[in-house]
Order: structure tokens, then C-alpha cells, then sequence
């Protein structure tokens, strides 16, 4: 296994920042030696609720390498040149003070848009990749590496604590996320473990190893650390549906005989799950989160009403519990698909609000009103655009948003996938560049 520095001029697109400076790193095929003498077991394909990924010992030294390898790159991590006030700006964005440019990270800046992304992808399932910390840790760092964005997002899922609660799982390729537990009676929920007992070390011991050494990598690359958690009405859709359903009919009856009085499952699920997702945003943030991050990932399938009844009051318990816990960290609330109904969420509880792309960012300012911080909101297509369409979609969003310094600017869903990878870099450099209109026409 070699290890290895090269000095190189990063091109446009591939590039820590927006500086030209060059920049020493360690080039990925460390990793791809890693990769292609690390093979797991042929049996390790399937997770249960009581143990996370444990490799075989075929694969320990294997994984030493890998371990060096990734350890080398943190290291490398901080070899760049930036501003002072960059290590916290994405956390005083989020708290809502005014900042002296507008920050940027990106939803799925993890992703297998980018070719050093899809040698681990293409190789190994998603859970081996996620709770095996060398794999977890690189897949977070290369995006900022390659971009800069002000926040390293660690590489998980809003499924992972599922298990912590007794909850099976597995993420299929091609498939997605299939759950093999059922919830459909007041019984099956109470069978559920206790959320106010759950040890998150013991269950989940390969969380505080990702955050511990990102949290190292980010302070040494002078940027932020963010964590994430799913919110309790999309993690109770996903165990109820079992997997990814276009119109949530399980869990929609479910509602409505909870409603009828007739089966109190959904809210006793959702009050359940609500417990445990605080105490997890909890437990990121003793891990090193300087932020968090909560996905509604499934309003989009809630009329106003159901969501003022069912999602809202589960997504405000769980973001009072990590706030009453850890006050001085920002949390933001993000429901795809929700901007039909931006005047319920004024008061989640959340420091930010982040906009999907579906509503105009001036219009949902207004919505919302000027005392409420604000994160996204273009549109994810745009980055097939040209460089020209991108960087005007940047200015556009910022200056709707108040101008440079008043939001924190982010796709209004997540990468997706066959994005051209220079197209983050151009959208990533312009946000760092660009200080209004004024500036523009002086």
C-alpha cells in the first residue's frame, strides 16, 4: 500500500476554494488501492437491529490501510488558504446573524455525482459504507475537498437510529431503503425499546468515531462540522410503507383511524420516534455537530392540515429536546415539498427554516417574515445548466434572499445524480465570490 503527497493546481471545479492557490493533497488512488484489496464477505449483506457493519478478519489489514490512508488525507484536509471567519460562518448563518458573505453547503453534497464517490458506491452496499468509519469519513470529506463549501455533512442516513428502537432496515441499490418491521397496531408500537433508554454508543458506536474525526478534519480545514436527523413523521412513513411509496396509503389510513379514534398508533409512533431522534440530534452534538439538520423529507405528501396535526407537533418535540439540551446550536428544519404551507412552519422551534425550490426565496421570505433565517433554495436542475445560468441562479438567489451575508444558500433538494461535477464547483465559487449588486456594478 503507498502513501504519497502531490502538489497540484486544483482546475476550476476541482478545487478547494475560489484562491487559485495551490493546494498539497493525497490523491484518490490511495483509496483505490484500498478499495480493490479490501473485499468483504460475500455473507455480510444483511443488518439486523441489535449490531451495526462489523468487517470480517479477512478484512482487517485491508482496513488498516484504509484507515492510514483516510487518517493522511485529514491531515491534508486543512493544507488550504481561507478566511478567518469561514470556520464558523455556516453556524452563524444558521443562527441568524448577519455574516460577511453569504455561506453555502449543499443537500447530497455526498453523492455519486462525483466518480470518487461511485468507486465506493459502485463496490459496497450503503450500510457498509456508512457505518464503516474509514468509508464514512472519506465520503464526507471529498466533496469539500474537491469544492469548499463551508460545512462537511457527515455520510449517513436518516434511517440509521431506526435501529435503536428495535426497527430493521437495509438500503437496496437500485431499490432504496426497505424495512422489514411492521407498525400497524398500538401493540407493535409499544414493542418498540424505550427511546429514553437507548444508548446510542452502544448501538450506534461507529457514530461517535465518524463525527469525533470529522469534527478533528473540519476544525483543521477551518470550516464547520453538520449533522443530520431524520423527522419523526418521514421516519414513521418509511417503517410503515416499508419502503419509498408515491402515495403513502398505509400510512395515511393510519392517520385517519388515529384521527377516528380507532388506532392510536401514528401518534404514539410518531411521539416515540420523536424522543429518539432528539436524544440522536443530541448525541451528534456531543460527537463534535455544530450544527443540525432536520429532513422532512416526505411533507410533500401532507395537506396543511395533516401536517399541522401529525408531522408539526412531532418535528417541534424532537427539535425542543436537542435545543433544551444544547441551546447555542443552530438547528434547521427542512420539509421538502412543504412551501405550500411556510406559515406553519414560523415556529418549529428551529433556528432556520430551509426552503425547498418549489416557492420563490423572496416570496417565502415574505411568507415567513424578515425574523425568520433562511437557507436554500435553487433548484437542483440548475446545475445541467451553463456556468453563466448557474452563477446568475446564485445571484438571484442571494439577492432575493436580502443580499450577500443574509441566508445561507443551498440546493432546494439534494444533488442529483449525472450532475456535472465543475457545475458544483461554478455554483460553490460564486456564492463565495459575490458581494451584491452594488459591488457588481462598482
Amino acid at each position: 500500500f503507498f502513501s504519497c503527497n502531490c502538489s497540484h493546481e486544483l482546475p476550476r471545479g476541482r478545487r478547494k476554494t475560489s484562491t487559485h492557490l495551490p493546494m498539497k493533497f493525497t490523491t484518490v488512488s490511495l483509496f483505490t488501492l484500498a478499495l480493490a484489496t479490501w473485499a468483504p464477505s460475500p455473507g455480510v449483506t444483511a443488518f439486523s437491529s441489535n449490531v451495526a457493519f462489523v468487517p470480517t478478519k479477512s478484512s482487517e489489514m485491508s482496513i488498516s490501510a484504509l484507515h492510514a490512508s483516510v487518517a493522511e488525507v485529514e491531515e491534508t484536509a486543512s493544507a488550504v488558504s481561507s478566511a478567518p471567519g469561514d470556520r464558523d460562518i455556516l453556524v452563524r448563518a444558521a443562527r441568524g446573524e448577519v455574516v460577511e458573505r453569504t455561506p453555502v453547503w449543499l443537500m447530497r453534497q455526498a453523492g455519486r455525482y462525483m466518480a470518487a464517490f461511485r468507486e465506493y458506491s459502485n463496490k459496497y452496499p450503503f450500510r457498509e459504507r456508512s457505518e464503516t468509519p474509514d468509508m464514512a469519513v472519506e465520503l464526507s470529506l471529498q466533496c469539500h475537498r474537491a469544492y469548499g463549501m463551508d460545512g462537511i455533512i457527515m455520510f449517513s442516513d436518516i434511517l440509521t437510529p431506526l435501529p435503536t428502537l428495535g426497527i430493521d432496515f437495509d438500503v437496496i441499490r437500485g431499490t432504496g431503503p426497505v424495512i422489514s418491521t411492521e407498525i400497524r397496531t398500538e401493540e407493535d408500537v409499544s414493542n418498540l425499546s424505550d427511546p429514553e433508554q437507548v444508548d446510542f454508543d452502544e448501538k450506534l458506536p461507529f457514530i461517535r468515531e465518524i463525527l469525533t474525526r470529522l469534527s478533528t478534519a473540519a476544525e483543521e480545514a477551518n470550516t464547520s462540522l453538520i449533522g443530520f436527523v431524520g423527522a419523526p413523521f418521514t421516519l414513521a412513513s418509511y417503517t410503515v410503507e416499508g419502503k419509498s411509496s408515491k402515495a403513502c396509503l398505509a400510512t395515511k389510513k393510519l392517520m385517519m383511524a388515529d384521527e377516528a379514534g380507532d388506532n392510536a398508533a401514528m401518534s404514539q409512533f410518531l411521539d416515540k420516534l420523536a424522543v429518539m431522534i432528539g436524544r440522536y440530534g443530541c448525541h451528534q452534538i456531543e460527537c463534535g455537530a455544530q450544527v443540525v439538520q432536520v429532513f422532512e423529507s416526505w411533507s410533500h405528501q401532507l395537506s396543511p392540515q395533516q401536517f399541522e396535526k401529525f408531522a408539526k407537533p412531532a418535528a417541534q418535540k424532537a427539535i425542543k429536546i436537542i435545543k433544551e439540551a444544547h441551546p447555542d446550536v443552530p438547528v434547521i428544519y427542512f420539509a421538502n415539498g412543504g412551501s405550500s404551507y411556510l406559515e406553519l412552519q414560523r415556529d418549529m422551534g428551529a433556528d432556520m427554516i430551509a426552503i425547498d425550490w418549489g416557492v420563490d426565496m423572496a416570496q417565502a421570505r415574505s411568507i415567513l417574515g424578515e425574523d425568520v433565517p433562511v437557507s436554500g433554495n435553487i433548484d437542483p436542475t440548475i446545475l445541467f445548466g451553463t456556468k453563466e445560468q448557474i452563477e446568475q441562479a446564485v445571484r438571484d438567489c442571494i439577492d432575493r434572499a436580502g443580499g450577500p451575508g443574509k441566508h445561507l444558500l443551498n440546493l432546494g433538494h439534494g444533488v442529483m445524480q449525472g450532475t456535472p461535477e465543475e457545475a458544483v464547483g461554478w455554483l460553490v465559487d460564486e456564492c463565495k465570490r459575490y458581494r451584491g449588486k452594488d459591488a457588481e456594478e462598482s
